[in-house]
């Protein structure tokens, strides 16, 4: 281990607890009840995103969209989600994140509850943009929450545990909305989505308080950490490590989105499944991202604790994932069956999902603890540039390919293959220890 990486491995490890603090039991409790409210928050705000997809063909069949509208406007909700999330900064300094998050949380129902009422395209395109607006600064703020309660050494597992949310979300909550929409309609699931949301603020009202590791805002206490100088922004946002964590992110993004917007499409109509069964297959990815996801993560932060490579287990093993996902994807037009198909692409996507945490992990090393909302904040909003170019791109190719295999099996090659070729360049490009020390030199 070079010098460079020894003071990033310092400035990881965990600071000392002053006598005057709650004692590391109660605290620890403390950190994991808070993180396991975050937990259930992105769950909720990825159940917003899955039900567009869990809804789509109900929504093209009742409004008379095609697949390039329905594409157009997942895409437009990534547009807006990838705008709101550079607003997770000065949020972040201006509200306490009691507040911050619980605001944040209501506004999500009541954005969505015109389509109820009033189910036109253009309120569906309305709609869908301002969900993705309040949505934007979500994972920047829950992040800064949970970060606060703990160590930067140890911030791998639970960043994987609220991103997590997203793979429980397709498990438990979209076969529930399934049985809704099958039962009630699509309007129902929204309905009983707001209600969730809002319900959810009541406890966290009560039990919220900032945690003892600094990750700015004027909101949260302060260590010795806290003394080191910030670096100019447009430092931090083009290193190396940045540009490269931010071109992967976005490749896997993109894939994500996909599955969130057309996975039950394609199950319905390129693999032949009933739409009851495309939406309890939705699930499916899930159960591999999850475990990837958490158990990665977990990993990841034994392996940093026990003096392992930073590169290594943040950028190195998450690039090599995105790369087999890659060749899984390439793949599918050789698989014989819908069943081999399914599991092509689930085991692609909870390889791809479980880069995000380490991803995060690599680039918030990079910066000052006073800085982290703001760059977790633009980390996210850049990333979901892919979440804008994925579903559309795969609207506009199913349309145009001559039936609707074709047209899914193509564009999920097409993302297999950006996929590889980012994944390659960050295998070359990005170094956080490297570039942590070069910040510090140049600010």
């Amino acid at each position: 281990m070079n010098n460079t990486e020894e003071d990033l491995m310092t400035d990881l490890a965990p600071k000392q607890v002053p006598k005057s603090e709650p004692t590391p039991e109660p605290r620890k409790l403390t950190a994991w009840g808070i993180t396991g409210m975050l937990v259930v928050l992105y769950l909720m705000n990825a159940s917003d995103k899955a039900v567009f997809g869990l809804i789509a063909q109900p929504l093209s069949e009742d409004l008379g969209l095609s697949a390039s509208q329905i594409g157009f406007t997942g895409s437009m909700f990534f547009l807006a989600f990838s705008f709101g999330g550079f607003f997770a900064g000065p949020i972040n300094k201006v509200l306490a994140l009691r507040w911050s998050i619980a605001i944040i949380a209501v506004l999500w129902g009541v954005v969505m509850l015109p389509l109820v009422v009033w189910s036109t395209f253009a309120v569906l395109l309305a709609s869908r943009m301002l969900l993705g607006l309040t949505e934007g600064p979500t994972s920047a703020l829950l992040h800064t929450a949970a970060y606060s309660w703990h160590a930067p050494a140890k911030r791998g597992l639970p960043s994987a545990l609220i991103i997590s949310g997203s793979m429980l979300a397709k498990m438990l909550v979209v076969p529930i909305l399934a049985l809704v929409v099958a039962e009630y309609g699509w309007r129902a699931a929204i309905l009983v989505l707001a209600f969730a949301t809002t319900l959810w603020c009541i406890p966290w009202l009560l039990t919220w308080r900032p945690g003892p590791y600094t990750v700015g805002g004027k909101h949260t206490p302060t260590d010795d950490t806290d003394s080191e100088p910030a670096v100019a922004w447009r430092r931090l946002l083009t290193s190396k490590t940045f540009v490269s964590a931010v071109l992967i992110a976005m490749s896997a993004y993109a894939l994500m989105t996909v599955v969130l917007t057309w996975l039950p499409s394609y199950f319905e109509q390129g693999l032949g499944y009933s739409r009851l069964e495309s939406g309890t297959l939705f699930a499916a990815p899930s159960f591999v991202g999850l475990a990837t996801l958490v158990g990665g993560s977990w990993l990841s932060d034994r392996g940093i604790s026990r003096g392992l490579s930073i590169r290594l287990v943040r950028v190195v093993v998450p690039c090599v994932g995105v790369i087999v996902a890659g060749v899984l994807l390439l793949s599918l037009p050789a698989l014989g069956t819908p069943i081999l198909a399914v599991c092509a692409v689930s085991v692609a996507y909870g390889l791809v999902v479980a880069v995000f945490p380490l991803l995060n992990a690599a680039v918030i090393a990079t910066c000052p603890p006073r800085q982290t909302a703001g760059v977790i904040g633009a980390f996210f909003a850049l990333q979901a540039i892919g979440g804008i170019i994925g579903p559309w791109s795969m609207g506009i190719v199913v349309d145009a390919s001559a039936s609707k295999i074709d047209g899914y099996q193509a564009a999920f090659q097409c993302l297999g293959i950006v996929g590889a070729v980012v994944a390659v360049l960050a295998l070359i490009l990005a170094d956080p220890a490297r570039d942590r020390e070069r910040l510090r030199v140049t600010r």
